[in-house]
Parts: C-alpha cells; sequence; structure tokens
C-alpha cells in the first residue's frame, strides 16, 4: 500500500473517531470518495461516486443514511482534526508581533435549480445573488514547511431565512468565541467596522473601500457662532472625484515604507478615527486607517484596525495572512469536485458541503506533508499541491486495513422484525 495512502486514511479515521460506530464507518467511506476524486466523475452524485469504488448497495445505503440523519456534528469532527494536526507536529502558527491571523469568510455552494430553498449568495461571475446554501468559515493561518496552510477551526450554517446581515453578526461571535487573547480577526471589506464593533471584536484587521472616510475623535475649535460642533473632522484616505470636482486626500498622520519579497511598500497612516456617524468622546471606539502602495498592484490596500503600538508592516502581514481562509473552499469545490451537488433535505444540503470543506482541509494538509506526487515522467519538479494527491488516491482502492478495527465496522442491530422494502413505508388508513 503506498504510504500516502496509508496516512490519508489514518488521517480520516482520527476525524470519525468519536462518532457512534455504523455511523463512523459510513462517513469513512464517504470522506474517502470526496479525497480521492469520485467526486469530479460522478458530477456531484452521491450514490454513483459511491457506487463506483466498489462499495456494496449495503454499504452505500449506509453512507447515504449517515450523511442525512448520522448522529454527528461537523464541528465535532473539526475539534478532531485539530488534535490529529497537533500530534503530527509539522503545522506552525504564523505570529506577527506575537499577533496570529483568524481568518473570517463567507462561503456558498450554489443551488440554483434547488426548488424553495431561499438562502443566497452573490455570484461575480453573474454579477448578483443566485440561490445557495451559505456557510461561514472560521480558519486559523499557519503554515507546514514554510507554505501557508490554514487550520479549520469552525463552521457556521446560514438558515436560509436569515438575513446576510444577522449572519455575519452570528458568524463573529462564534468567531469571538474561540480566540485567544493575542489572536486578530481578519476579515474582507464584507465586514463593516460597525459589526466588528457591534460583535465586540477585541482585535481585527478589515479591508476597506477606496472611497471610505472616517472622523477624527477629536472635536474641531467652537467658532463662536451656532451649535457647538458634536463631530471630529472629516478624514478621507484617498483622493476621489464627485460631480467633476477632485476632493483632495486628507494628510495622513505619518508615512513610511518597508520592504517585502524584494519591492518597497509605500504607507500612510490615520490613527484616533472613529466612525462617520460616531460622535467624539474619550469613550469611543477607535481604530486607525493604513493604506498600502505595492507597486505589484494599480490599486492601493487599505485596511483598519483597532491594534495599537503595532509596527505598520505586521497589519499588512496579518491581513495577507487572511488569503488562507479561501483554500478549503477551493479545494472543496474545485479539486473534489463538490461545486456541483444534488441532494434536496434540508440537514444533507447544509451536511454534504461542510463535510466537503472538512475534506478540502484534510487533502490540502496531507498533500503539503507527504512527499510531493509527480503527475508523471515529465513532472521533475512537483508541488505539494492537493490536485496531485488526490490523482495518486484516485488509482488505489479502499484499503483493508480497517476490517481488524473493532470500532470501525457496521452497527450489528437486530432488524429481522421490522417490515421490509414496501411495507416499511406504506401509509397506513387513519382510524378516523
Amino acid at each position: 500500500m503506498p504510504v500516502a495512502v496509508e496516512h490519508t486514511v489514518q488521517a480520516i479515521v482520527a476525524v470519525v473517531q468519536t462518532v457512534p460506530v455504523g455511523t463512523n464507518i459510513a462517513l469513512l467511506h464517504l470522506l474517502w470518495v470526496m479525497l480521492n476524486g469520485s467526486f469530479l466523475r460522478s458530477r456531484g452524485a452521491v450514490f454513483a461516486a459511491l457506487d463506483g469504488q466498489g462499495f456494496t448497495r449495503q454499504e452505500v445505503r449506509r453512507s447515504w443514511a449517515a450523511l442525512r440523519s448520522g448522529k454527528w456534528e461537523v464541528n465535532e469532527l473539526l475539534d478532531n482534526w485539530q488534535l490529529y494536526v497537533a500530534s503530527e507536529n509539522q503545522w506552525r502558527v504564523r505570529r506577527h508581533e506575537r499577533y496570529q491571523a483568524v481568518g473570517v469568510d463567507i462561503t456558498g455552494f450554489w443551488r440554483p435549480r434547488l426548488a424553495g430553498w431561499v438562502g443566497k449568495h452573490y455570484h461575480s461571475l453573474a454579477g448578483k445573488a443566485l440561490p445557495a446554501v451559505v456557510i461561514g468559515v472560521v480558519v486559523m493561518a499557519g503554515e507546514v514547511k514554510h507554505q501557508r496552510m490554514p487550520l479549520l477551526r469552525r463552521l457556521v450554517r446560514c438558515a436560509p431565512e436569515v438575513s446576510k446581515t444577522a449572519f455575519r453578526a452570528q458568524l463573529l461571535q462564534e468567531a469571538v468565541s474561540h480566540i485567544t487573547h493575542n489572536q486578530v480577526v481578519v476579515v474582507d471589506a464584507e465586514f463593516d467596522i460597525a459589526e466588528l464593533q457591534a460583535a465586540n471584536v477585541r482585535q481585527y484587521v478589515v479591508r476597506m473601500a477606496t472611497n471610505c472616510t472616517a472622523r477624527r475623535n477629536q472635536l474641531p475649535a467652537y467658532k463662536g457662532k451656532g451649535r457647538r460642533p458634536r463631530f471630529g473632522a472629516k478624514v478621507r484616505p484617498l483622493p476621489r472625484t464627485w460631480k467633476e470636482r477632485t476632493l483632495a486626500a486628507t494628510p495622513p498622520d505619518h508615512t513610511g515604507q518597508f520592504d517585502h519579497d524584494g519591492r518597497q511598500i509605500q504607507l500612510r497612516a490615520w490613527h484616533d478615527l472613529v466612525l462617520p456617524a460616531t460622535p467624539a468622546a474619550p469613550a469611543a471606539a477607535t481604530f486607525s486607517i493604513y493604506v498600502f502602495h505595492d507597486p505589484l498592484y494599480k490599486h492601493p490596500l487599505v485596511l483598519a484596525t483597532n491594534l495599537v503600538h503595532v509596527q505598520p508592516q505586521t497589519v499588512f502581514h496579518l491581513y495577507r495572512d487572511r488569503w488562507p481562509v479561501e483554500q478549503p473552499p477551493l479545494a472543496a469545490k474545485q479539486m473534489i469536485g463538490l461545486h456541483r451537488q444534488f441532494v434536496f433535505a434540508v440537514a444533507s444540503c447544509f451536511r454534504l458541503p461542510e463535510l466537503s470543506l472538512l475534506a478540502g482541509a484534510v487533502l490540502t494538509y496531507l498533500a503539503a506533508v507527504l512527499p510531493p506526487v509527480p503527475a508523471g515522467f515529465w513532472d521533475r519538479s512537483p508541488k505539494p499541491t492537493p490536485g496531485r494527491l488526490r490523482r495518486l488516491l484516485a488509482q488505489a482502492d479502499f484499503p483493508t486495513l480497517l476490517d481488524d478495527d473493532l470500532q470501525l465496522r457496521k452497527k450489528n442491530s437486530v432488524t429481522a422484525h421490522l417490515p421490509k422494502g414496501i411495507d416499511a413505508h406504506r401509509r397506513l388508513p387513519s382510524a378516523a
């Protein structure tokens, strides 16, 4: 048996170790067909993916039943996964001035033909919100062998009837309840500073729009006439055009530069700011705005943070550590083929995307820790990518080394007295 196959099976076994007997082996089969790319060949069909791996009809039905009604919860599986990664001792935390980035994002699994589904998510190619199963993702930024690697921490469901504003607040509260004092919540422009403050996020870095504005937390001098001012002076980090007039940028509090990957990043910063609708007050929640000009990009990067007494490059590097949060959805959809799904029960509509995100995280990590797998004789410098590992697993049969494990087996329940076939679900006339 190849080492990669054995290592992969051990990782999946560690993930399902706390699941009840019977359900654990069914989930093991399901995760195996996800990792080896069977859903790519079945075009998202669960039964076809399982049947294509040679499982019996009973095993296929048990895996389907475990997906829909099994007694398990995805965050319990994630806790097992984190323990397994810690036991491997290869994943390392990325720190910047003792701070660690915790990426928070929202992803959607598109279901445009799912009848009656009211949940939606914005699709960039379509330019509008489409029906989708929406899930919040929380990851910790780390690295394996100097390669940035996310550690999937939590998954949060967005109920179809819940608005995106309410779900963002729910997701932030879930993230806050699982971070420590030296971890920083890093989000993109989909989240607002007001939402972060309302969720009591202790430390954050958020991307801002290029036309964002803020106010000073100091009142301007009273001019002797009219009402005394309640708001501080407006701060505009970047110039913009309004009604054919150019509005100049506010002079920064300080400027600077630093080196990053052989190029020089120019920065400007404004400190002690409040939201535009917040009156100036000593107890007001303040933040800073940084504008980074990278010669590699056309447009500057505008970030806001409530971190104080940190170097500007720390804010820049913390936001760069947000990008690993995009990897689990990418691996779940494109790498293992679950961008296309055909399940219709409400529980299955959530559980299948959750399992796919977990499988994508497992595949990404295993590809990084295992020796790189060449795609062929021409691939002389292979990279440790999930796609190469998936192609290797696709050539292997499900291992039989689990036959002697007493915890991974079919649950021997007595079912001889139960009706079978059509009699098991035949509707009986009511007594009335």
